[in-house]
């Protein structure tokens, strides 16, 4: 952290820091792992398999799965308009998740920092964590997403 970046209290998501805010399962089917390597260019024959392992970024299919009523974006007090992903990364913790398993998933914020904008103004930068566990409570992976909510103008 540097003189221009500082945790911050100010932007509403701060007070969700450690909440579970979604807590949901997500079946890992065959068929999604087949259209999921399948859009994303993976040709690793693996993937078409019956136990077929996760392609690499394929968790990031669970929002399909997380609560919609109130939305995350909501939840976080975010203003849509002024949102830019930061980016996404994602740690296997576990084995890989395969068809057929089930993964139990909670969605915390991690972290909120302020940042002086070189336009002037503050950016919000929110730091979303989804912990992925196996149905015997096994841990499997961890999301990471970063929100960026640049300053108002």
């Amino acid at each position: 952290m540097n003189a221009t970046t500082r945790p911050t209290a100010a932007h509403p998501a701060h007070q969700l820091i450690g909440t579970v805010l979604f807590d949901y399962e997500m079946p890992v089917e065959r068929g999604k792992i087949r259209e999921f390597a399948a859009a994303t260019g993976a040709t690793d024959p693996a993937y078409q398999g019956h136990n077929a392992p996760v392609p690499p970024t394929f968790l990031a299919s669970s929002m399909h799965w997380e609560p919609q009523d109130p939305p995350l974006a909501a939840l976080l007090g975010l203003d849509l308009t002024r949102v830019l992903q930061g980016g996404q990364e994602y740690t296997f913790t576990g084995r890989i998740p395969r068809a057929g398993d089930t993964l139990r998933a909670q969605t915390s914020v991690e972290s909120v920092t302020e940042k002086r904008s070189s336009r002037g103004g503050t950016m919000a930068i929110i730091v979303v964590l989804t912990r992925f566990t196996y149905s015997d409570g096994e841990p499997a992976a961890e999301s990471r997403a970063t929100v960026i909510e640049r300053a108002a103008s």
